[in-house]
Formats: structure tokens, sequence, C-alpha cells
């Protein structure tokens, strides 16, 4: 017992110092995001971030020299774990269709796992619109257009190869990636609404499946056998 309460004592010291930069780091960016999230930019407080991720202050500025340069690191770690996971599929050989509804999957699983996102994202275009974000040219390049760039290659294919309506991508993908943020994101008010709470792990679940059946009906053509089957 006195082993185990050492060990704890001592992972402890060291997160609060530089004996674990990884684990440390990591524990700042998680903590920092909630704060982010919870009161944006201007309202979050670096110690009660040192405070939640177990690290002193001292430590959080030798990580990231001030509190705006904290916010554009959790802005990468949320916006490159999106594109990492989504671009696993968008690299794979699937077929435009089981591509396509990959991604979805893909994207409303990274979202519905890491629920602070349309919160960040939501603050992020908000200060954007007034013309207060430094970071957002830098996220639009790096991780949105690539995205989009990719997304609209793959519905081009689709649609050359008669798999896909003729849908234009600038308006189809902001609304795919709207109908799975704005669920999260909205979750208090749409409570209120319909009486339940939507992100239970059924409520999500069955979000999911909405998602994936309402870009289906929006974008796939049926194929000519289930045509000729129907015609028969």
């Amino acid at each position: 017992m006195a082993r185990l309460f050492h060990h704890r004592h001592v992972l402890h010291r060291r997160m609060g110092s530089r004996g674990q930069p990884e684990e440390s780091r990591a524990a700042i960016l998680k903590a920092a995001a909630r704060e982010f999230a919870e009161h944006g930019i201007a309202g979050a407080r670096t110690d009660a971030i040192a405070r939640e991720a177990g690290v002193n202050k001292a430590l959080l500025y030798y990580y990231f020299k001030d509190k705006e340069t904290l916010y554009g690191a959790v802005l990468d770690d949320a916006f490159s774990g999106l594109k990492a996971t989504v671009f696993r599929v968008l690299d794979s050989d699937l077929p435009p269709r089981e591509k396509m509804l990959a991604y979805a999957e893909a994207y409303f699983d990274f979202v519905a796992s890491n629920q602070l996102y349309p919160r960040l994202m939501q603050r992020e275009m908000m200060q954007a619109r007034d013309g207060q974000s430094p970071n957002i040219d830098k996220v639009v390049k790096n991780y949105i257009q690539p995205i989009f760039g990719r997304v609209s290659e793959l519905l081009r294919k689709g649609i050359a190869d008669g798999e896909f309506r003729p849908v234009n991508p600038a308006h189809f993908v902001p609304s795919i990636v709207a109908m799975i943020v704005f669920y999260f994101s909205s979750a208090p008010m749409m409570q209120k609404i319909v009486g339940f709470n939507p992100l239970t792990t059924e409520r999500i679940a069955e979000r999911r499946a909405a998602v994936l059946d309402f870009m289906s009906a929006a974008l796939f053509l049926p194929k000519p056998n289930a045509t000729q089957g129907a015609r028969s």
C-alpha cells in the first residue's frame, strides 16, 4: 500500500513538472478544450486550466507561452484529430457510395466522441465572423479546406460514375457537416423541444442512422437493377 501511494505521489509530482512532457501537454490541452468551449478565449482562465490538468501555471506557460498560443494548440489538436479520422476513410479504395457513407460515419463518430468539438467550432466561427480570429486562416488552410477538397472530389467521381445525383459540393458538404455538428451543439435546446435527452447512447445511435439515411436519400441514385426490379 505504501509503495502504491509513493508511485501515485511521484506520478502526480512528475505530471506537475517536466518529467512527463507528453502526458502533461495532453492533460493541459484536454483541460483547455473544456475551458475554451465553456467560456471562450476571453473568459477562459489559465489558472483553472492548470488546476484541471493537475499542473502548475509555470509548467503551462513552459509549453504554451500565452493563452492565445494555448487556444491555437487546442484548435490544432481538435481539427487535426478530425482530419486524421476522416482521411483514413477518404484515402481508402472503397467505391463512392461506401466511401461517402464511411466518411459521414467517421465524421459523426469523431464528433460524438469529442462533444467539445462542436462548441469550439461554433465559437471559432463566431470569432471569425466578427474579424477577431487570428487562427481561422490556419484552420481553414490546414484542415477544413483539405477535407472539403477530398469530399468534393469524391462527390464529383460519384456523379461521373452515375452513382450520385448532380449536387453542388459547396452546398452539399456543409449540409452534411451541419446535420452532424448542429445536433450536438443544440442538444440543450433540443432536449426542451423533444422532451428527452438527445445525448444518451441510444439517441446518438438513432441520430447516426438518421444522418446516414438522409444523406443516402439526398445523394444516391437508384441502381439500375433496383429500378428494373421495381418495374417488374
